[in-house]
């Protein structure tokens, strides 16, 4: 007798893809839905067991709900020419109505009552290209900053992946950015000694404002004493003229 088709709705379907660099560990989710009226009963079964932990592994999705399974791959070497023929199945059966043991459930459970998918396992190491528009991103985050030793350094580390027509670019681009961050200095630098010229210009015509000031006004004192001195003078010959 064949078994009865899945009711579990799986994302993806058919293959679990794990993203390297695989040094450390690389987590891939599996979402399992029930759209069914009825809770389901789930396993979530590797061939390849030691090389993965899946979390969580077993239980029961209530009906019209989901759940993520995170399935998570162990480091190891990468050979890019080996394929992986690591595979997973979800298994499912529809969950008693008076369900206590669910160990025991999948025991006693008969084989045309259990539903089954299976996915394979797909290894992918980022693209090349990739990697190569993020470190340009980086470089192109603060252009104003770039120094000629840093640029010298990732075109070295760079030139492996690339080949020479793209390097060169990439050079004539990092020559064009420290021609740009040395005008900027060079005009920041000019803008601070014209504000030092127009400091000193103003200082200048203060202290000459002031000196103007004193003058008028010693002008000033030396004419109201000229003219005291008169006015004593004309009234010394009166009171002469008058005692006389």
């Amino acid at each position: 007798m064949a078994r009865p088709e899945q009711v579990l709705l799986l994302e993806p379907q058919h293959e679990l893809k794990f993203r390297g660099p695989f040094s450390d560990v690389v987590t891939t989710t599996l979402k399992l839905s029930n759209p069914t009226d009825r809770n389901v009963c789930f396993k979530v079964k590797t061939t390849a067991p030691r090389r993965y932990c899946v979390r969580p592994n077993s239980g029961i999705i209530d009906a019209g709900t989901s759940i993520n399974v995170s399935v998570m791959l162990q480091p190891f070497d990468y050979d890019p020419n080996e394929k992986s023929k690591h595979k997973f199945m979800v298994q499912s059966m529809l969950a008693p109505p008076d369900m206590t043991d669910m160990e025991g459930v999948w025991k006693e459970a008969k084989p045309e009552e259990l539903m089954d998918s299976k996915l394979r396992c797909v290894f992918e190491l980022p693209v090349e290209n990739e990697k190569t528009h993020d470190m340009e991103s980086n470089k192109m985050v603060s252009p104003s900053l770039l120094k000629s030793e840093s640029c010298t350094l990732s075109m070295k580390s760079m030139s492996s992946t690339l080949d020479d027509g793209e390097v060169k670019k990439i050079m004539e681009e990092c020559k064009r950015l420290q021609m740009e961050a040395q005008r900027l200095r060079e005009e920041n630098k000019q803008i601070r000694e014209d504000d030092g010229l127009r400091m000193r210009k103003s200082n200048v015509m203060s202290s000459q404002h002031s000196s103007s000031v004193g003058v008028v006004k010693e002008e000033g004192l030396s004419a109201r004493m000229v003219a005291l001195i008169v006015l004593f003078f004309v009234v010394g010959i009166i009171v002469g003229k008058l005692v006389l």
